[in-house]
């Protein structure tokens, strides 16, 4: 039985629904997402969890964490009650339209206990949110004295030569930025490609053989607790490894063994292991080869979750990921 190492920071996802569908999203998140928001019991059963693994300070991502304000009005005041900080609150600005608005949303998140917000603004979110949004949104941030920073500030020179007052397509963005805009902002990132960004990994990337990506060493940074996510159904989500979820309650007090088995494989033997495992269920690997040993375990964790009884493996995140692109 392993557990998580001592949950240090960590952010929570109250849904996964979102206004945008970026192509780097790490969660997959979009409008088409199922559930909701985060349920009360939820949220108390999530805090419960992060007390217990002693994390007394978080953030709060999405998806899009104002698509229900009163929700997230009420996630704040339960984290309160915990004795757990927020550190910030994370939002594509897509509500800020009207001055009034924003300074009423901005006095109840200070009322609740909220006093940051993190702005996205960058070539990928320009694709569905006009970025005019975000700089108005950090506009009357500063006017009422509201913490804020834009992550990241850096892209606002990416962004200067494009209209702001509208979403762009693939073609305008190439055209006003840069034909490499989505490599030049994904190395400005420095991203993970997992979840959404496997596709620009895939699309950039030369492929190898698989003989070359089979590591065995094992992936210990499943146990981390260093900027882990918990999402609206009170999982466990490794830092940088998505599609793998386990119950809050587990993580923190003992995996069992057995249970988990994509999960294991990767923690003992690496995607050496997993791809053993899924040898074993009938997968036969894309004799193309791969961009990498993440993009290959990838593949396959996809694969496991809709043809192996493994049931750390999140079945939606896999689809989302490769269904905007």
């Amino acid at each position: 039985m392993v557990k998580v190492n001592n949950l240090q920071h960590g952010g929570i996802m109250p849904n996964y629904k979102c206004t945008a569908a970026c192509r780097h999203c790490l969660y997959a998140c979009d409008m088409d997402r199922t559930g909701g928001f985060m349920s009360r019991d939820s949220m108390d059963a999530v805090c419960e969890s992060l007390i217990e693994g002693g994390c007394r300070s978080v953030h709060i991502g999405g998806g899009e964490p104002f698509l229900d304000f009163d929700g997230l009005l009420t996630l704040l005041k339960t984290a309160k009650e915990y004795n757990i900080s927020v550190e910030y609150i994370e939002t594509n600005g897509y509500w800020s339209k009207d001055e009034n608005t924003v300074k009423s949303r901005l006095n109840s998140l200070a009322a609740a206990g909220s006093d940051t917000l993190c702005i996205s603004v960058d070539p990928f979110h320009a694709e569905y949110i006009p970025y005019a949004a975000p700089i108005k949104l950090a506009k009357w941030c500063k006017e009422l004295g509201f913490g804020y920073f834009l992550w990241q500030e850096r892209f606002l020179a990416m962004l200067e030569n494009i209209d702001a007052q509208k979403a762009h397509t693939r073609a305008s963005l190439e055209s006003g930025i840069s034909k490499n805009y989505i490599q030049d902002t994904a190395r400005a990132y420095g991203l993970s490609m997992g979840g959404r960004a496997i596709n620009i990994e895939e699309e950039y990337y030369p492929r190898k053989p698989v003989e070359e990506l089979t590591s065995g060493k094992p992936c210990r940074g499943l146990l981390s607790g260093n900027h882990f996510h918990v999402d609206m159904y009170n999982r466990f989500i490794p830092p940088g490894c998505t599609g793998i979820a386990i119950p809050m309650k587990e993580a923190v007090n003992g995996i069992p063994a057995g249970k988990y088995p994509a999960f294991e494989a990767l923690l003992t033997g690496g995607v050496k292991a997993l791809m053993e495992l899924a040898n074993k269920q009938g997968f036969i690997p894309d004799s193309k080869g791969y961009t990498s040993t993440c993009g290959l375990c990838f593949h396959i964790r996809h694969w496991l979750s809709k043809n192996a009884d493994c049931p750390e493996l999140d079945a939606e995140h896999y689809m989302a990921a490769l269904r905007y692109y």
